[in-house]
Protein backbone atom coordinates (compact mmCIF):
# COMPACT_ATOMS: atom_id res chain seq x y z
CA UNK A 1 0.00 0.00 0.00
CA UNK A 2 3.10 2.21 0.05
CA UNK A 3 2.43 5.17 -2.25
CA UNK A 4 -1.22 4.20 -2.80
CA UNK A 5 -2.39 7.43 -1.16
CA UNK A 6 0.74 9.45 -2.00
CA UNK A 7 -0.77 12.04 -4.35
CA UNK A 8 1.67 13.89 -6.66
CA UNK A 9 2.06 17.55 -5.73
CA UNK A 10 1.30 18.79 -9.25
CA UNK A 11 -2.34 17.67 -8.79
CA UNK A 12 -2.62 20.32 -6.07
CA UNK A 13 -5.07 18.21 -4.10
CA UNK A 14 -5.38 15.43 -1.54
CA UNK A 15 -7.05 12.06 -1.96
CA UNK A 16 -10.12 13.17 -0.01
CA UNK A 17 -10.10 16.45 -1.92
CA UNK A 18 -10.17 14.54 -5.22
CA UNK A 19 -13.09 12.46 -3.92
CA UNK A 20 -15.02 15.62 -3.05
CA UNK A 21 -14.22 17.11 -6.45
CA UNK A 22 -15.30 13.89 -8.17
CA UNK A 23 -18.63 13.81 -6.35
CA UNK A 24 -19.24 17.49 -7.08
CA UNK A 25 -18.52 17.12 -10.80
CA UNK A 26 -20.63 13.95 -11.00
CA UNK A 27 -23.68 14.71 -8.86
CA UNK A 28 -24.32 18.35 -9.70
CA UNK A 29 -24.87 17.49 -13.40
CA UNK A 30 -27.27 14.71 -12.40
CA UNK A 31 -29.22 17.18 -10.24
CA UNK A 32 -29.27 19.69 -13.11
CA UNK A 33 -30.42 16.98 -15.52
CA UNK A 34 -33.22 16.01 -13.13
CA UNK A 35 -34.40 19.62 -12.79
CA UNK A 36 -34.51 19.96 -16.58
CA UNK A 37 -36.08 16.54 -17.13
CA UNK A 38 -39.05 17.11 -14.80
CA UNK A 39 -40.69 19.93 -16.83
CA UNK A 40 -39.73 18.24 -20.11
CA UNK A 41 -41.45 15.04 -18.99
CA UNK A 42 -44.53 17.07 -18.00
CA UNK A 43 -44.65 18.60 -21.48
CA UNK A 44 -44.22 15.18 -23.07
CA UNK A 45 -47.11 13.89 -20.95
CA UNK A 46 -49.36 16.84 -21.80
CA UNK A 47 -48.47 16.85 -25.50
CA UNK A 48 -47.91 13.25 -26.55
CA UNK A 49 -46.67 14.25 -30.03
CA UNK A 50 -43.70 15.99 -28.38
CA UNK A 51 -42.23 12.80 -26.90
CA UNK A 52 -40.79 11.21 -30.10
CA UNK A 53 -38.81 14.30 -31.21
CA UNK A 54 -37.57 14.94 -27.65
CA UNK A 55 -36.49 11.31 -27.36
CA UNK A 56 -34.79 11.50 -30.76
CA UNK A 57 -32.92 14.69 -29.86
CA UNK A 58 -31.74 13.35 -26.52
CA UNK A 59 -30.56 10.13 -28.20
CA UNK A 60 -28.50 12.16 -30.67
CA UNK A 61 -26.96 14.17 -27.80
CA UNK A 62 -26.03 10.96 -25.99
CA UNK A 63 -24.20 9.75 -29.10
CA UNK A 64 -21.92 12.82 -29.14
CA UNK A 65 -18.56 12.00 -27.45
CA UNK A 66 -17.63 14.09 -24.43
CA UNK A 67 -14.41 15.17 -26.17
CA UNK A 68 -16.48 16.81 -28.90
CA UNK A 69 -18.35 18.80 -26.25
CA UNK A 70 -15.02 19.79 -24.66
CA UNK A 71 -13.75 21.13 -28.00
CA UNK A 72 -16.85 23.30 -28.40
CA UNK A 73 -17.11 24.45 -24.77
CA UNK A 74 -13.47 25.09 -23.90
CA UNK A 75 -13.40 28.38 -25.83
CA UNK A 76 -16.26 29.66 -23.67
CA UNK A 77 -15.81 28.00 -20.28
CA UNK A 78 -12.06 27.32 -20.36
CA UNK A 79 -10.32 24.47 -18.56
CA UNK A 80 -12.78 24.51 -15.69
CA UNK A 81 -15.11 22.08 -13.93
CA UNK A 82 -18.02 23.65 -15.82
CA UNK A 83 -16.60 22.33 -19.09
CA UNK A 84 -16.80 18.83 -17.65
CA UNK A 85 -20.19 19.22 -15.98
CA UNK A 86 -22.17 20.60 -18.93
CA UNK A 87 -21.81 17.43 -21.07
CA UNK A 88 -22.53 15.27 -18.02
CA UNK A 89 -25.73 17.23 -17.38
CA UNK A 90 -26.80 16.62 -20.97
CA UNK A 91 -26.05 12.90 -20.69
CA UNK A 92 -28.07 12.75 -17.45
CA UNK A 93 -30.93 14.55 -19.18
CA UNK A 94 -30.88 11.93 -21.94
CA UNK A 95 -31.32 9.13 -19.39
CA UNK A 96 -33.83 10.88 -17.14
CA UNK A 97 -36.30 12.27 -19.68
CA UNK A 98 -37.41 8.82 -20.96
CA UNK A 99 -37.36 7.37 -17.43
CA UNK A 100 -39.60 10.09 -16.02
CA UNK A 101 -41.85 10.34 -19.07
CA UNK A 102 -42.43 6.59 -19.23
CA UNK A 103 -42.97 6.41 -15.47
CA UNK A 104 -45.51 9.24 -15.53
CA UNK A 105 -47.33 7.79 -18.53
CA UNK A 106 -47.64 4.42 -16.78
CA UNK A 107 -49.98 5.89 -14.14
CA UNK A 108 -53.44 4.29 -14.58
CA UNK A 109 -56.08 6.46 -16.24
CA UNK A 110 -58.54 5.79 -13.43
CA UNK A 111 -56.03 7.22 -10.96
CA UNK A 112 -55.70 10.39 -13.03
CA UNK A 113 -59.47 10.65 -13.36
CA UNK A 114 -59.91 10.26 -9.61
CA UNK A 115 -57.29 12.95 -8.94
CA UNK A 116 -58.99 15.31 -11.39
CA UNK A 117 -62.37 14.66 -9.77
CA UNK A 118 -60.85 15.60 -6.42
CA UNK A 119 -59.87 19.00 -7.83
CA UNK A 120 -56.22 18.35 -8.68
CA UNK A 121 -55.01 20.65 -11.47
CA UNK A 122 -52.47 19.45 -14.06
CA UNK A 123 -49.40 20.67 -12.17
CA UNK A 124 -50.61 19.48 -8.75
CA UNK A 125 -51.64 16.14 -10.21
CA UNK A 126 -48.20 15.81 -11.81
CA UNK A 127 -46.32 16.67 -8.59
CA UNK A 128 -48.52 14.90 -6.02
CA UNK A 129 -49.85 11.89 -7.92
CA UNK A 130 -47.91 11.04 -11.06
CA UNK A 131 -44.37 11.68 -9.85
CA UNK A 132 -44.75 9.73 -6.58
CA UNK A 133 -46.23 6.74 -8.42
CA UNK A 134 -43.46 7.00 -11.03
CA UNK A 135 -40.79 7.21 -8.30
CA UNK A 136 -39.43 3.67 -8.90
CA UNK A 137 -38.85 4.43 -12.60
CA UNK A 138 -37.34 7.83 -11.77
CA UNK A 139 -34.98 6.35 -9.17
CA UNK A 140 -33.97 3.66 -11.68
CA UNK A 141 -33.10 6.40 -14.16
CA UNK A 142 -31.18 8.29 -11.48
CA UNK A 143 -29.17 5.16 -10.67
CA UNK A 144 -28.11 4.81 -14.31
CA UNK A 145 -27.38 8.53 -14.70
CA UNK A 146 -25.38 8.68 -11.45
CA UNK A 147 -23.23 5.64 -12.24
CA UNK A 148 -22.60 6.95 -15.75
CA UNK A 149 -21.72 10.42 -14.50
CA UNK A 150 -19.33 9.12 -11.84
CA UNK A 151 -17.46 7.06 -14.43
CA UNK A 152 -17.31 9.83 -17.05
CA UNK A 153 -15.89 12.53 -14.76
CA UNK A 154 -12.44 11.00 -15.25
CA UNK A 155 -12.44 12.11 -18.89
CA UNK A 156 -11.94 15.66 -17.58
CA UNK A 157 -8.29 14.78 -17.00
CA UNK A 158 -7.81 15.39 -20.72
CA UNK A 159 -8.42 19.14 -20.30
CA UNK A 160 -6.15 19.76 -17.33
CA UNK A 161 -6.61 18.77 -13.71
CA UNK A 162 -10.40 18.67 -14.01
CA UNK A 163 -10.84 14.90 -14.00
CA UNK A 164 -10.89 14.53 -10.21
CA UNK A 165 -9.95 10.89 -9.59
CA UNK A 166 -9.21 10.60 -13.29
CA UNK A 167 -6.23 12.87 -12.64
CA UNK A 168 -4.71 9.96 -10.68
CA UNK A 169 -4.89 7.78 -13.79
CA UNK A 170 -3.08 10.41 -15.83
CA UNK A 171 -0.52 10.83 -13.05
CA UNK A 172 -0.02 7.06 -12.84
CA UNK A 173 0.80 6.97 -16.55
CA UNK A 174 3.01 10.06 -16.35
CA UNK A 175 5.06 8.91 -13.36
CA UNK A 176 4.86 5.15 -14.07
CA UNK A 177 2.97 4.54 -10.84
CA UNK A 178 0.27 1.93 -11.49
CA UNK A 179 -0.87 2.11 -7.87
CA UNK A 180 -2.30 5.59 -8.58
CA UNK A 181 -4.39 4.21 -11.46
CA UNK A 182 -5.55 1.35 -9.22
CA UNK A 183 -6.47 3.89 -6.54
CA UNK A 184 -8.54 5.87 -9.05
CA UNK A 185 -10.37 2.82 -10.41
CA UNK A 186 -11.16 1.32 -7.01
CA UNK A 187 -12.24 4.62 -5.46
CA UNK A 188 -14.43 5.49 -8.44
CA UNK A 189 -16.10 2.07 -8.29
CA UNK A 190 -16.64 2.44 -4.54
CA UNK A 191 -18.23 5.87 -5.00
CA UNK A 192 -20.57 4.47 -7.65
CA UNK A 193 -21.61 1.60 -5.36
CA UNK A 194 -22.19 3.89 -2.37
CA UNK A 195 -24.27 6.33 -4.42
CA UNK A 196 -26.30 3.45 -5.83
CA UNK A 197 -26.96 2.10 -2.34
CA UNK A 198 -28.04 5.58 -1.23
CA UNK A 199 -30.49 5.82 -4.15
CA UNK A 200 -31.93 2.38 -3.38
CA UNK A 201 -32.44 3.48 0.22
CA UNK A 202 -34.11 6.68 -1.01
CA UNK A 203 -36.44 4.65 -3.21
CA UNK A 204 -37.49 2.55 -0.23
CA UNK A 205 -38.24 5.68 1.77
CA UNK A 206 -40.23 7.29 -1.06
CA UNK A 207 -42.13 4.14 -2.04
CA UNK A 208 -43.34 2.39 1.13
CA UNK A 209 -45.91 0.51 -0.97
CA UNK A 210 -43.18 -1.39 -2.85
CA UNK A 211 -42.81 -5.06 -1.80
CA UNK A 212 -40.06 -5.91 0.68
CA UNK A 213 -38.51 -9.27 1.31
CA UNK A 214 -40.22 -10.98 4.22
CA UNK A 215 -42.86 -8.28 4.48
CA UNK A 216 -46.38 -8.01 3.11
CA UNK A 217 -47.13 -5.56 0.37
CA UNK A 218 -48.73 -2.35 1.59
CA UNK A 219 -51.52 -0.45 -0.10
CA UNK A 220 -51.16 0.36 -3.79
CA UNK A 221 -49.49 3.74 -4.44
CA UNK A 222 -52.45 5.37 -6.16
CA UNK A 223 -54.77 4.30 -3.36
CA UNK A 224 -52.46 5.67 -0.66
CA UNK A 225 -51.82 8.98 -2.45
CA UNK A 226 -55.46 9.63 -3.25
CA UNK A 227 -56.43 8.80 0.32
CA UNK A 228 -53.95 11.41 1.58
CA UNK A 229 -55.28 13.91 -0.97
CA UNK A 230 -58.83 13.31 0.17
CA UNK A 231 -57.80 13.84 3.78
CA UNK A 232 -56.50 17.25 2.85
Amino acid sequence: MNGFFDIPSDLQNTWTGLIGMHLREALLPVAAGLLLALPLALLCDRFRWLYPPVLGLTTILYAVPSLAFFVVLIDYTGQTELTVMIPLALYSLVVLVPAIADGVRSVPDETLSAATAMGFGPVRRYLQVQLPIAAPAIIAGLRVATASSISLVSVGALIGNQGALGNLMAAGLKYDRPELAANAVLTTALLAVLCDVALVALRRVLTPWMPRSGRERTAAPHEELLTKGAAR
